[in-house]
């Protein structure tokens, strides 16, 4: 199938993509004379294995789905500074993704989470297929190592669905490399550059008859761009796979995560344009960081049946949390599941159909402590509570192909999700001491759509699709000003959503285009309450509106540039996000803009590769409109563009060198922010100063 080449150094990738040829099965030396043998037939194994098929597989699974998809080869973001999610999904059409500081990032699709300026709402996150949110549906980023995985799956909106989601946003599921899959059996990379960044990152596999295995260990060490934002972070990922027979095979994932973040906190908007390297007075003072140690065991075990697979997976992740911030937030929780996932295609009626259907259930328990804060260090204890979720969920999609190439889409999940909070003294009230509340959330989220392929490498689709987001633990557990905390039992968002685009490649064009329109109620907004960085408070909004146009398309504007039959080439690669979310005669805010994100995303890449292995990729990122950081559309960020360019060689066996510069200009401009009510009447002190200029260097060894 199709896919565009990446806007900032896909061109390599491009090309691997569209020149690559199937490995053949190694010939067979010929028989002697004298011996006459019977035919043998040589059956070469797959690439991949069953617990993870070989890229091109992954691929044509995505491509069938009836809605807007993406799928991203690992390869073509290694030749960069690939530090955050944003250096891996900047490229991708509908795909909002802003740095804050450090690994910590604003990750959106379609408006999910807009108000959440921490951590992770309205997406479903998986590694290898198996969730990694927490069990309340909440989520950081820092386990997710940009340099442990092979593949991306992005599943916006309805179509996360696929894998069980059904949020607004949709699922994003990471893949890991394994012994079949690797680049190299054996890789070793060193990243260095601006604000004191060094990188150290290996990975070792190895396959031995039906038993494989593969280590990924990534070092990290940065200063950071800003005052008071210094990162140390480990992350170790492994997994080892068993062949029982032809169809069956076992596969355990092991995790090991440590991040040390300094926090620098939020400035006004004239602190985060004039002094952007600045921290916090209240950051500095209060010594605020995030120090997280996560591991995470989890086992998927395939099925081959006569007809489709079995997918059983099992999953304990347990994550510490030590958080100075307004107060110390100090945490202990684990999250566990079960799940079953099928999937097949059939022969029905002369009719190609097929199906997928899976049910999970995970729950998680968490203890929350908060203390005062005293210089980063624990003072007296002000809350000893419990947070405990379970959910129960069960989905499919069936896809009948009526005709050769039309295919008509159905599906929908089911979800019970419950809430429970036990505040054990020192939440809601002294007097009151122990509290046991909660919330349970139930919901049927149907999907329907139709799948068309006029021509290979040629698709339109249109769907309709019912989401629900139910609240997290962040949501429904507000800290007041006083400091008193109480459970909010907030409704769940639900939304309608109606996509329509089109996808594909012809000739020396590619493109991937989608309009879609969501009718939102109860969406879940925040707003900052403190400038001294006390969480923000959650409410349900009345009815909303989120429409928009994610668009990416290349084009080879020039083949055999330097001469005939040479095989280098111009890309021209263009990313156009529109965004247009606003309320709907809501009594207070009427239609205003919803603030968090700016209208238009737009980047433009023009890429040179050379056969040979040499690329030069200059790039413009524009936000022609900046966003509303208050919810009265009263302050509004300034546009803003940055230009960057990225050149390395790569030796075709894997390993690389590149240098990646960024925001060249040292543009002072503002990469994200918290969501205020109104800045006329509260402070406006929330705003995420953008990284200036910045170069990095890097070369990876591959053997």
């Amino acid at each position: 199938m199709y896919r565009i080449a990446p806007a900032a150094s896909g061109a390599l990738s491009l090309v691997a993509l569209l020149f690559a040829r199937p490995a053949h099965a190694q010939a067979l030396p010929p028989a002697t004379p004298t011996i006459e043998l019977p035919p043998v037939t040589v059956t070469a194994r797959p690439a991949g294995s069953l617990t993870v098929p070989g890229l091109e597989l992954q691929r044509e699974a995505i491509d069938q789905t009836a809605g807007s998809v993406e799928w991203i080869n690992s390869e073509s973001y290694k030749n960069s500074y690939s530090n955050t999610l944003r250096d891996v999904l900047k490229n991708t059409p509908g795909v909002y993704v802003q740095n804050r500081y450090g690994q910590e990032i604003r990750l959106s699709i379609r408006g999910s989470g807009i108000g959440r300026s921490f951590h992770l709402r309205g997406l479903e996150l998986l590694q290898d297929g198996i969730p990694v949110n927490l069990a309340d549906g909440s989520g950081d980023f820092y386990q997710l190592d940009p340099l442990a995985f092979r593949s991306i799956e992005v599943f916006k909106g309805g179509n996360g669905l696929a894998y069980g989601s059904s949020t607004l946003g949709g699922a994003i599921n990471f893949v890991s490399p394994t012994a079949y899959t690797a680049v190299a059996p054996n890789m070793v990379r060193l990243d260095s550059g601006s604000f004191g960044m060094v990188r150290l990152n290996g990975q070792v596999s190895r396959a031995f008859g039906d038993f494989d295995a593969l280590g990924n260990l990534t070092l990290t060490h940065s200063d950071g761009y800003r005052d008071h934002s210094r990162q140390q972070a480990l992350q170790f990922n492994a997994n080892a796979g068993y062949r029982i027979n032809e169809n069956v095979e076992t596969r355990f994932y092991v995790g090991a995560y440590f991040v040390a973040q300094q926090l620098p906190g939020t400035l006004t908007l004239s602190q985060a344009l004039n002094e952007p390297t600045m921290a916090a007075p209240a950051a500095v003072s209060g010594n605020q960081s995030r120090e997280t140690w996560t591991e995470r065991v989890a086992n998927r075990t395939t099925v081959v049946l006569d007809t489709g697979k079995l997918d059983f997976d099992t999953w304990f992740i347990h994550k510490k949390l030590f958080h100075p911030i307004f107060q110390v937030i100090d945490q202990d929780g684990i999250t566990y599941g079960v799940g079953a996932r099928y999937t097949a295609s059939f022969d029905l009626g002369g009719f190609r159909d097929d199906v997928i259907a899976g049910a999970r259930f995970f729950g998680g328990n968490n203890t929350a402590l908060q203390f005062v804060n005293i210089g980063g260090s624990r003072g007296a204890q002000t809350l000893n509570s419990r947070q405990n979720a379970y959910n129960y969920q069960a989905y499919f999609e069936n896809r009948f192909f009526f005709l050769p190439t039309v295919a008509l889409m159905a599906g929908a999940k089911a979800l019970i999700d419950q809430r429970d909070y036990v505040d054990e003294g020192g939440g809601l009230s002294a007097s009151r001491g122990y509290a046991n509340l909660g919330k349970t959330y139930s919901g049927f989220n149907p999907k329907i759509g139709l799948l068309w392929e006029p021509r290979e490498n040629i698709q339109a689709f249109v769907d309709l699709t019912r989401s629900q987001d139910v609240p997290d633990f962040t949501d429904l557990v507000q800290t007041q000003v006083n400091g008193a905390t109480g459970f909010v039992p907030l409704q769940s968002q639900r939304a309608w959503t109606v996509e329509i685009g089109t996808r594909g490649q012809y000739d020396r064009f590619a493109w991937d285009v989608t309009a879609y329109r969501s009718t939102v109620n109860g969406q879940l907004l925040q707003y900052t309450t403190s400038p001294n960085n006390i969480p923000a408070s959650t409410f349900n909004a009345g009815t909303t509106i989120i429409q928009g146009i994610e668009l990416g398309a290349s084009a080879d504007i020039v083949r055999d540039v330097t001469g005939p039959g040479v095989g280098d080439r111009i890309t021209l690669s263009q990313l156009w996000n529109y965004t247009d979310a606003h309320f709907e005669n809501d009594p207070q805010y009427g239609n205003n803009k919803i603030a968090g994100l700016p209208p238009h995303i737009l980047r433009t890449t023009l890429t040179y590769a050379h056969p040979s292995g040499f690329y030069l990729a200059p790039s413009w990122d524009i936000v022609p409109v900046g966003m509303y950081a208050d919810f009265a559309n009263t302050l509004q960020v300034p546009a803003y563009s940055l230009f960057g360019v990225q050149a390395g060689f790569d030796f075709g066996n894997g390993s690389l060198v590149y240098l990646d510069a960024r925001n060249l200009t040292n543009k002072h401009y503002i990469s994200d922010l918290g969501t205020i009510t109104n800045a006329q009447t509260v402070s406006s002190a929330v705003f995420y100063p953008g990284d200036g200029l910045s170069i990095y260097a890097g070369a990876r060894l591959a053997f």
